[in-house]
């Protein structure tokens, strides 16, 4: 036995099922032409949460990173400039080297070498004005941790001095920033422990000398620690063709304690320069020759030098003040030995300057690759495939011209067009 089923589908179901295909269809079709016209495949969060959270972070490092590339920038601009000084003060700074070393000429008059001077004493003021440069904002390039907005002055009211108005020592840099300052008190200013740059003053105790010295070397810095010393001329013994010296040497030490000693040269043929070492205990501190005629109380004193731009002042002031051609070749030795001392400084942070740009470089190159990266993993979270797109959008228009075509269909099924 067999039964027939008959199941009837109503018009009105048939409308409704249409209806809702419909827009389906289309808010399916709307929302890929407007993954389509942006170009992402995550436009909200609700579209996907895991990937709308992923393209958050890959942004906010990108802003973050931006952020940190425009300060780098700023600071790469501001060690440049302040490498450009150090650049300028090392040209001038040679300059006034030969024009020290032409002031030492045995012809020259008092007349000539006052001239000298007043043309060091221009050059100084240029060294001056390039020391305190400033950048963009107004702050000092050369200001080490911080200091005042002309942080070399000088010299000082009664000494050739130039303080440095600021905190010494020189800003680190991070995994993502550089020092936008460099230490000009490393620059231009001498420390006596560290550096150990000496001058010697000399004055003389009678006419007829002709006493002047070499250039002060040191070594054994921690014991020398920074002390002064005096060395007077108490007798000068000749025999035969041999001159020697016998002198008292008084020791001031940088807490202002005093102490004297007695000593001698070794004998030289006579003309020649005398050898005088001065030691503390075992170590010897100090070295430097005895040149010229000497004669009872001559008096040399071996003082640290302060700065750069003092050892200048101290030239300009012993060579327009000379007395003579002897004077003179004593300041300007001196001041050769002092001002290569502090060309030996400026070079030595111009280096450290090119260094942080080289790491400046290096750091924007890392930032651009992460950067890349994080461009990458933002556009893999929320970025669409265009081609998958097109042919997804197609598929859709198709799907929804034949929902159309349906729902033309079934407005059709009416008894009506059955009558007639």
């Amino acid at each position: 036995m067999s039964s027939n089923t008959i199941q009837r589908v109503a018009t009105a179901n048939m409308y409704d099922g249409t209806i809702r295909n419909l827009g389906q269809r289309q808010n399916t079709l709307t929302g890929l032409q407007e993954n389509l016209s942006s170009g992402k495949r995550v436009l909200r969060a609700s579209d996907d949460p895991v990937a709308a959270a992923q393209a958050e972070r890959a942004l906010t490092r990108l802003s973050r990173l931006q952020s940190e590339q425009r300060q780098l920038e700023i600071q790469r601009g501001n060690v440049e400039q302040a490498e450009s000084t150090l650049g300028d003060a090392i040209g001038l700074v040679q300059e006034i080297r030969q024009t020290i070393v032409a002031a030492g000429g045995g012809t020259l008059t008092q007349d000539d070498r006052k001239t000298y001077a007043a043309q060091l004493q221009s050059l100084q003021d240029q060294l001056k004005e390039v020391i305190n440069r400033k950048d963009a904002n107004g702050v000092p390039l050369l200001g080490a941790l911080g200091s005042a907005l002309e942080p070399f002055t000088g010299p000082m009211t009664g000494s050739s001095d130039y303080l440095f108005n600021g905190l010494a020592g020189q800003a680190a840099s991070q995994g993502s920033a550089i020092a936008s300052q460099l230490d000009g008190h490393a620059a231009l200013m001498f420390d006596a422990v560290r550096d150990g740059v000496y001058g010697a003053t000399l004055t003389r105790g009678a006419s007829g000398s002709t006493l002047h010295s070499s250039a002060v070397q040191t070594s054994n810095l921690q014991t020398l620690d920074g002390a002064s010393y005096a060395l007077q001329v108490t007798a000068v013994n000749t025999a035969g063709d041999t001159t020697s010296v016998d002198y008292t040497l008084t020791r001031t030490a940088r807490d202002g304690t005093v102490t004297t000693s007695t000593g001698s040269t070794p004998a030289v043929r006579t003309g020649q320069p005398m050898p005088v070492t001065i030691a503390e205990g075992a170590d010897t501190v100090m070295q430097f020759t005895l040149e010229g005629t000497p004669v009872a109380g001559d008096t040399l004193t071996m003082a640290p030098s302060a700065s750069l731009m003092g050892s200048v002042q101290d030239a300009i002031d012993g060579i327009a003040n000379a007395s003579d051609t002897i004077m003179a070749a004593q300041a300007v030795d001196q001041a050769l030995s002092q001002i290569d001392a502090g060309m030996q400084r400026l070079n030595t942070i111009r280096g450290y300057a090119g260094e942080l740009l080289n790491r400046a470089d290096r750091i924007m190159g890392e930032q651009g690759s992460r950067a890349v990266r994080l461009e990458s993993d933002r556009s893999s979270a929320e970025d669409m495939d265009m081609v998958k797109g097109i042919s997804d959008f197609q598929n859709a228009q198709v799907g929804y011209q034949a929902a159309l075509q349906s729902y033309a269909a079934v407005q059709k099924l009416s008894l009506f067009n059955y009558i007639g």
